[in-house]
């Protein structure tokens, strides 16, 4: 079949390259509109409880994402010079496109009491002007009379001072956020020159900004790095210059198409599928390799280009299908997942990496078809001395050293066992960026003064309409119990609830006594109901107080919230924190009248990134169970399907073993790993194997002789192809991201580990389940 399938491609090169031609053009136009996501990796599947909690809270509250925060620490803010350049900062922010509102010091609202019409007024501070030493000075001393923002906008242990920037959420879900984004901080860079300070930046916006800027930067370096290596090492492989170009057309031919299917199914570009491109690269190459390399041994033996082409597609077309297939396997079972983060990857990932078999297929043989025949420069590396002393160590080692090789596996893999048991999964929002990144530094800088910036909600709800109204003392007094054993947690800043703004209201009934901030009581009440009715301007008046108040209540007056900024303390300390947490408002809101929730971003990230880790765990045992029927199909034999399988769990028990020792946690970048390094090692096994089969139907020599001649007919084509993989994955070693760097090294480790066991172990495995076979015969002939 294959003999014809060869023929067939021989004859029809031109038709099925201006094939390849016209869908590389289709699909180029689709690949220069796909467009980099803007949007939080969304993890957790829409029908997620937690997901429909907090999209449910988003309709009812807002956005809890949308807040950056800006801070510094000195003690000169209420100098005048700095003061007043501080609050030019604030109001510059606020024109900058896409910022609704700047809370900070020069914006703060204060209550004055009008006694005359019964009302509240809510009234700037800080004039809109500069102001000289002594009005600051009395300014100051107002400010610093109010208990509502303390902790919140300063420290006053430390003279830490922070400004909140919230972003329209249509800004922070376009393009448009980058420029917002850029324009604040670069309002604050101008202000840390002038003034001599330096100035934090974060928040999600920022961090999810900084975050898509950098994917879309390291794609393009490891794009064209992956490109550059792999140039570099065919040329050194192949001395021809033709044979570099072919393979990196062949491989950016599958990035367009990758970039192009990316956009059809309406897909963005995100941290994830951000790494399809060089994969299908790195991936990509060795079906070059294989190819060129079985068309150079062919010519070498008949010395008629034709037909080495025709033995190349006829030996190489069956292997590299069922590798492609083995590998786009390993990648699609995340399609399998209900993430979608993880369809989106699976499902590009897969499919790119099958098509490259047919274009490489294609591509390949059509082209060496139209080129001159190889020179013996072009062959010479078939008769490396460095490459053929190794193999002839490897078949030495697989056939004088068989107890050896069990004994040291054996050891190793007893080793790795006990690593795996000091595996641990835990994450953090931040955990992919080196301690030493700005942005990690940003974000300790707001966790050690004001315990952090990463949104946690939790909504009281009174199970009916206007809940709030009836008894609402008592149910304010709850939320105010529930506020201050928040307080208390060393990893979460300071709530924010209608309970501080009621506080707020009797601290300027009673002439803004900082005495009087407390939550009202039975008597304070009456007098304070006529304060905060319908002609109040905390309830008219559009200012930052106001906004906040309302805010923190439903329409229907049913549901509150309380909002808590808390510290990024990893998925392995949340929900301890969140479990004492819920156990504390059972215990202060009765379970008959009130449902407490707990939602926010700081839930999602938590949820999502259990799922992502359940479903990754989940995709290598489905991967495992289809690659393994793709080789029970290949090979018909349940020996031959054993002695494939074992060579490639070996690799990735000690793999794990080592995260064990070496203190790598389990996570979504770290797991991911499993499954691509089971597809792309295993075929290391199927070309070592289909050639050991295509040997014995070949030769009338022992089976001996047979694994003998597939260690030097494959070898050197596995230990080029190994070189290419390790070295494209190395690549990665040089991220920003901390799950992309693991992800190189850890699979480069895998992917060695993986051409030691197939090229010295399964030997070593196919000897001796040869002999025990011959012995058995040989027992029955007796």
């Amino acid at each position: 079949m294959w003999d014809a399938v060869a023929r067939m491609i021989l004859r029809w090169k031109f038709l099925l390259l201006t094939v390849v031609t016209l869908m590389t053009a289709y699909l180029g136009y689709h690949a220069s509109q796909v467009k980099l996501s803007y949007e939080f990796a969304r993890a957790i599947p829409t029908d997620n409880p937690k997901y429909l909690e907090y999209q449910e809270f988003r309709r009812k509250f807002g956005e809890d994402g949308n807040l950056m925060v800006m801070g510094i620490q000195s003690n000169q803010l209420f100098q005048s010079g700095f003061f007043n350049d501080y609050a030019d900062l604030a109001r510059t922010i606020r024109k900058v496109k896409g910022v609704e509102d700047v809370l900070g010091i020069p914006t703060a609202t204060n209550l004055v009491k009008d006694t005359a019409l019964e009302k509240l007024h809510a009234v700037s501070i800080f004039p809109d002007q500069k102001i000289d030493e002594r009005q600051l000075d009395s300014l100051k001393s107002v400010f610093l009379n109010l208990p509502f923002y303390r902790n919140l906008l300063y420290n006053p242990k430390d003279n830490a001072f922070l400004v909140a920037i919230r972003i329209n959420k249509e800004i922070m879900n376009s393009a448009e956020r980058t420029a917002t984004v850029a324009g604040i901080t670069d309002l604050g860079d101008q202000f840390a020159k002038e003034q001599h300070v330096q100035v934090h930046y974060s928040g999600l916006p920022l961090i999810r900004t900084s975050l898509a800027v950098r994917i879309a930067a390291e794609m393009k370096w490891f794009l064209f790095g992956s490109l550059l290596i792999s140039a570099i090492i065919l040329f050194l492989f192949f001395r021809s210059l033709s044979g570099v170009m072919l393979s990196l057309a062949v491989v950016l031919i599958g990035v367009i198409w990758s970039f192009g299917i990316m956009h059809l199914f309406g897909y963005k570009i995100t941290l994830l599928n951000a790494l399809i491109p060089p994969l299908v690269v790195v991936i990509g190459i060795p079906n070059c390799i294989y190819f060129l390399n079985k068309y150079h041994t062919s010519f070498n033996e008949t010395g008629n280009k034709e037909t080495a082409l025709v033995s190349m597609i006829s030996r190489m077309g069956v292997v590299t299908l069922f590798c492609n297939l083995t590998a786009a396997i390993g990648f699609a079972v995340f399609a399998l997942t209900k993430s979608a983060i993880l369809k989106e990857f699976g499902v590009v990932a897969g499919i790119n990496i099958f098509l490259l078999f047919f274009i490489s297929l294609i591509v390949i043989p059509s082209f060496l078809h139209l080129l001159p025949a190889p020179s013996i420069k072009h062959t010479r590396y078939l008769e490396n001395r460095w490459l053929l002393a190794l193999l002839d160590k490897i078949e030495l080692w697989s056939l004088e050293h068989q107890k050896q090789i069990y004994v040291i596996t054996i050891l190793v893999v007893g080793i790795a066992i006990a690593g795996i048991f000091r595996l641990r999964s835990e994450g953090f929002i931040l955990d992919d960026l080196p301690k030493s990144d700005v942005l990690y530094k940003d974000l300790k800088f707001f966790e050690t003064h004001f315990k952090g910036v990463m949104p946690l909600e939790v909504i009281i709800d009174t199970k009916k309409k206007n809940g709030l109204r009836n008894n609402p003392l008592q149910t304010f007094e709850k939320i105010d119990s529930f506020s201050a054993y928040l307080t208390s947690q060393p990893s979460m800043g300071k709530p924010l609830s209608v309970v501080e703004g009621l506080k707020f209201a009797r601290q300027a009934y009673y002439d803004g006594d900082s005495g009087s901030y407390a939550l009202p009581n039975a008597f304070d009440i009456s007098f304070l109901l006529p304060y905060l009715g319908k002609g109040s301007d905390t309830v008219q008046k559009k200012n930052n107080f106001s906004k906040l108040l309302a805010s923190f209540m439903d329409s229907n007056r049913q549901q509150s919230r309380i909002s808590v900024s808390m510290a990024d303390v990893g998925s392995k300390r949340l929900p301890e924190i969140l479990q004492a947490a819920e156990v504390k408002s059972k215990q202060i809101f009765d379970t008959a009248h009130y449902k407490v929730q707990f939602t926010g971003t700081s839930i999602t990230f938590l949820e999502g990134s259990s799922f992502i880790i359940h479903g990754l765990m989940e995709s290598i045992l489905w991967a495992f169970l289809f690659i393994t029927l793709c080789m029970l199909y290949l090979f018909k034999s349940f020996k031959i399907l054993l002695a494939s399988l074992i060579p490639n769990i070996i690799p990735l028990i000690i793999t794990a073993g080592v995260m064990g020792w070496v203190g790598v946690p389990l996570k979504p970048s770290t797991v991911l790993i499993f499954s691509i390094a089971l597809g792309i090692a295993i075929d290391i096994t199927i070309r070592f194997l289909v050639n050991y089969k295509q040997e014995l139907k070949h030769q009338s020599a022992t089976p001996q002789n047979v694994v003998i001649a597939t260690i030097h007919k494959t070898g050197i084509s596995i230990l080029y192809t190994s070189m290419v993989l390790i070295a494209g994955f190395v690549i990665f070693c040089f991220s920003g991201f901390g799950g992309t760097r693991a992800l190189g090294w850890l699979t480069s480790l895998t992917l060695i580990l993986a051409t030691m066991t197939n090229l010295v172990f399964l030997p070593a495995l196919l000897l001796s389940l040869v002999r025990k076979k011959s012995k058995k015969a040989a027992g029955m002939t007796d």
